[in-house]
């Protein structure tokens, strides 16, 4: 059941639907189901949401919010980002309660991942 006035759901803007899904099976282990070719949600992953097709990106630097995922290991995930095609804009640093680190996917989008 849906929770009054929370956070529900997001929708992300990429460029290649295909590769994004891809790439974050392949890192992250996420799930999809496709509604066309042009966008697929991702379910069980903490909030539910999905990917849709678009010439936009988001970063940053451009004012968008920053979408931060959670990790057990910080090194064996950024291995696998890099491995998958993903890029670490900004490599590991503390802050208070944890360290993270920022990367951009396959479609420049920038997110970050954190652990304690």
């Amino acid at each position: 059941m849906s929770q009054h006035n929370s956070i529900n759901y997001l929708e992300i803007p990429v460029k290649d639907v295909l590769a994004t899904k891809t790439f974050f099976n392949k890192v992250f282990g996420w799930q999809f189901q496709d509604y066309g070719p042009q966008y697929s949600c991702f379910l069980q992953v903490g909030i539910d949401g999905g990917f849709y097709q678009s010439p936009s990106q988001f970063t940053l630097a451009t004012g968008s919010p920053l979408i931060v995922l959670y990790s057990q290991d910080l090194m064996a995930t950024q291995t696998a980002i890099t491995q998958a095609g993903g890029l670490i804009s900004r490599d590991i640093f503390s802050f208070p309660g944890g360290r993270r680190f920022h990367f951009t996917d396959v479609n420049g989008n920038e997110y970050a991942v954190w652990s304690e």
